[in-house]
């Protein structure tokens, strides 16, 4: 009798209907099923999908007479599947021979050029023709491209495996000019010869210049064009104290209006005025083959120093013009 008005009380109370809803909701009859694995049937190994066996290298279909451009048309890594080279690199192990190609990490790592090769290059040149000029014809020898470009410019480019693509050594430029093409006269030559010190070489009278000091080969082209262009401003300057130069601060021997000259002039007045010939000038003694021999020796013993041959030069150039030969 008690249970009755106790299950009246409890449907009366707010919160039932929210139990009972959610009870429904959790209810096991609601909840689906997951099917069980065990319960799926099993397929055959003849419903199974067949892999897809692997197709031949395609070096063994190459023809021997293909078009190698159009196998490697720009540059890339290698592919082992696409050179028809027994290629092998790598460390031999155990006294065997290095790894072959197929999957050798080592070619991978190195640049190649087998993108130009002599047909792909013939190929770019004949590419490019249409957007090059036809040589001068006037410019038919070596000597007429140094008449009208005196100036050289050397560079160099470099390929090798590293971090990074640039090398170090491909920024040096080195540029090249002979004097004789420069517009100089005998003072800026000289002086230019004194400024740029060992950098002439006197024997084929060409002066160059190297810079490698800029990060960058455009930086250092343009610094050598202007230390040249300096060197020559400079060469044609004269300073007050040049003025002052003595013999012996010549870069080389000068015979006129040396001691040299003059010791030898007084020399040959005083012979002709005792053979009594005192109208000779100074004009044709210096004329003279025995005067002109004595000259040169002078002057090849002053520059190029004293040595067997220098000596032996002036030696008989003296006997020949005081007549003791």
């Amino acid at each position: 009798m008690a249970a009755a008005p106790l299950l009246v009380w409890l449907a009366l109370q707010p919160g039932a209907r929210i139990l009972r809803a959610f009870s429904t909701a959790v209810s096991p009859t609601t909840v689906s099923r997951k099917p069980n694995p065990r319960a799926i049937e099993r397929t055959t190994r003849s419903e199974r999908p067949l892999r897809r066996k692997a197709l031949p290298p395609r070096t063994e279909k190459m023809a021997v007479d293909q078009d190698w451009p159009s196998v490697y048309p720009v540059a890339a890594p290698f592919k082992p599947s696409a050179v028809p080279l027994p290629v092998r690199m790598g460390y031999p192990v155990k006294r065997g021979v290095p790894m072959a190609k197929e999957g050798n990490l080592e070619l991978l790592k190195i640049p190649n050029f087998l993108h130009l090769t002599p047909v792909a290059i013939k190929k770019h040149c004949e590419a490019l023709k249409d957007f090059c000029t036809e040589w001068p014809a006037a410019l038919d020898s070596d000597e007429k491209c140094e008449e009208h470009f005196p100036v050289e410019i050397d560079t160099a480019d470099y390929v090798s495996s590293g971090p990074s693509i640039r090398n170090p050594k491909a920024r040096a430029v080195t540029l090249r000019v002979k004097l004789s093409s420069l517009n100089l006269d005998d003072h800026a030559k000289k002086k230019l010869i004194k400024l740029v010190g060992e950098r002439y070489c006197k024997t084929t009278n060409v002066l160059t210049i190297k810079t490698d000091r800029c990060p960058l080969k455009r930086q250092n082209y343009d610094y050598a064009v202007y230390l040249l262009t300096v060197l020559y401003h400079e060469s044609w300057k004269t300073e007050e104290w040049e003025k002052n130069k003595t013999e012996a601060d010549m870069e080389e021997y000068i015979w006129t209006n040396s001691s040299s000259e003059k010791n030898i002039l007084e020399t040959l007045l005083q012979i002709k005025a005792a053979e009594n010939h005192p109208e000779v000038n100074k004009e044709e003694l210096f004329g003279t083959k025995e005067v002109e021999d004595y000259r040169k020796a002078v002057i090849s013993l002053k520059n190029e120093g004293e040595s067997e041959n220098t000596l032996s030069q002036y030696k008989e150039s003296v006997k020949r013009l005081l007549n003791l030969a």
